[in-house]
């Protein structure tokens, strides 16, 4: 009976050939489309990101050397026991490491014996940002190097600047298989779980359809159990959203280095952890289109009411825009959409390489979210088809 019921909705899908394009080349479009556009302009706001500072001592040269960089980037946040583990998983945008010996070393007009300032910033930030965090770092530095040189050395212009590369190092946290951030790896997240969603659509509007021609009504008289039919118009959706997943991905991993961009590096990612993240997704997907679909009641508000509830979810969840750029409110609020969910889910093992267990937590809020949302749809649904 299941098998015939899940034959019955695959069937109903492929006769549907707009529902298809939505299902699969919408998102595919939106990958090749928003990354080629934000190829150039893919970079956070820099006095926005997150960062602590580890001084190796508290002498004046190394408070003035943070004052000047607080100016610019706001307050430094405390350093935490776990630096570098925050660094690791994003909790931290970067670390400036003040070394013991900072205001001897640049007052000296010979290059140190190891950099005196270094940068670490975590693997999933920006290349952009990462140069122009380095770049003003560099200035910063040089511009105290100056003013002790100065009043140690009579007579040198406060002006006066040589390299300061031998006084700086710069790195990222993490392994050698992370990549720097770039449009690809933001867009193919983001795009996918909005694609996935976007099942709301087929799934209300084939619910409509088989109301309004008395399916579900003779399903029911014919003793098919209403959990049965439920189970039945997941599993397909389920399949569905699998094959996205495989698609999208090879879109950024395959497609998008032969246009002239950056591609999806999906090297020392930890599959099982992606697995996961992308099977709650689909759970809380299936569920949010289940539940809208118990609740509409014509093909108007079925085609109307879940691309706009989809969009929504998108605006809010760092779909279209990255959360980093959002002001400290816009942050909070997409916190509450399960798109975010699935968003952070997929860049924590995608750009972190985050284990099972850091995965864990996204996949919680989306797989409760998902079983909530089956709940719901459930009780409508038999209120709905009861005789």
């Amino acid at each position: 009976m299941l098998a015939a019921l899940i034959r019955k909705e695959i069937l109903a899908l492929v006769r549907d050939p707009h529902a298809l394009a939505a299902l699969f080349v919408m998102p595919a479009a939106f990958i090749v489309v928003m990354s080629l556009a934000l190829a150039n302009l893919y970079a956070p706001a820099l006095d926005r990101l997150a960062y602590a500072v580890d001084a190796g001592e508290q002498t004046p040269a190394a408070r003035r050397l943070v004052a000047d960089w607080a100016r610019g980037h706001g307050a430094a946040q405390p350093l935490p026991v776990d630096a570098a583990e925050a660094l690791r998983s994003g909790r931290l945008a970067y670390l400036l490491r003040l070394e013991p010996g900072l205001a001897d070393a640049l007052a000296k007009l010979t290059p140190p014996a190891a950099p005196v300032v270094r940068l670490r910033a975590e693997p999933g930030l920006d290349a952009g940002a990462f140069r122009a965090l380095q770049a003003e770092l560099a200035a910063t530095t040089g511009e105290l190097r100056a003013a002790l040189i100065q009043a140690s050395l009579s007579g040198e212009s406060p002006g006066t600047r040589q390299s300061i590369a031998p006084f700086l190092a710069a790195e990222r946290a993490g392994d050698d298989t992370l990549r720097p951030t770039n449009a690809v790896q933001q867009n193919v997240p983001a795009w996918l779980v909005f694609g996935m969603f976007f099942v709301v659509t087929a799934i209300s509007s084939l619910f409509v359809q088989e109301q309004a021609n008395g399916t579900l009504a003779r399903l029911t008289a014919l003793g098919v159990p209403q959990g049965l039919q439920i189970l039945a118009k997941a599993l397909p959706y389920a399949a569905v959203n699998a094959v996205q997943a495989a698609l999208m991905l090879a879109v950024g991993t395959w497609l998008m280095p032969r246009l002239g961009s950056p591609g999806l590096s999906l090297a020392g990612i930890h599959w099982p952890a992606l697995i996961l993240v992308l099977a709650a997704t689909s759970l809380a997907a299936i569920g949010f289109a289940l539940l809208l679909a118990c609740l509409v009641r014509t093909h108007a508000q079925a085609n109307t009411l879940g691309p706009l509830c989809n969009l929504l979810m998108a605006a809010f969840g760092g779909i279209m825009v990255p959360t980093f750029a959002m002001p400290a409110t816009m942050q909070a609020l997409a916190h509450l959409s399960p798109m975010n969910w699935g968003l952070e889910g997929l860049l924590t093992v995608l750009l972190r390489h985050g284990s099972l267990a850091e995965a864990a937590p996204w996949a919680l809020h989306l797989a409760l979210f998902g079983l909530v949302a089956l709940t719901a749809a459930g009780y409508l649904f038999s209120r709905r088809i009861a005789p």
